[in-house]
């Protein structure tokens, strides 16, 4: 769940909010009750490609699908 403060205590505690950000945490700037900007923390290059590693892993393991299965899921949960 985000962090909401108002633009004042965003001045006075940036380097706070800025820890928090880094630690993982979503910082929502408002002006009154109106959001304004969000913080959060940038994904680097060799997140994305940690990431993309794990799913081509996981994909490897994972047993071929075949076309009628495929379909299968397709209309699962329709009623007709």
């Amino acid at each position: 769940m985000p962090i909401t403060v108002k633009v004042g205590e965003a001045k006075t505690h940036l380097s706070e909010l800025l820890a928090k950000v880094e630690a993982g945490e979503e910082v929502i700037i408002s002006r009154g009750n109106a959001p304004v900007a969000r913080l959060t923390r940038i994904r680097s290059e060799a997140d994305a490609a940690g990431a993309i590693a794990a799913v081509r892993a996981l994909r490897a393991r994972a047993k071929p699908v075949t076309t009628e299965e495929i379909l299968a899921w397709r209309h699962e949960g329709h009623k007709y």
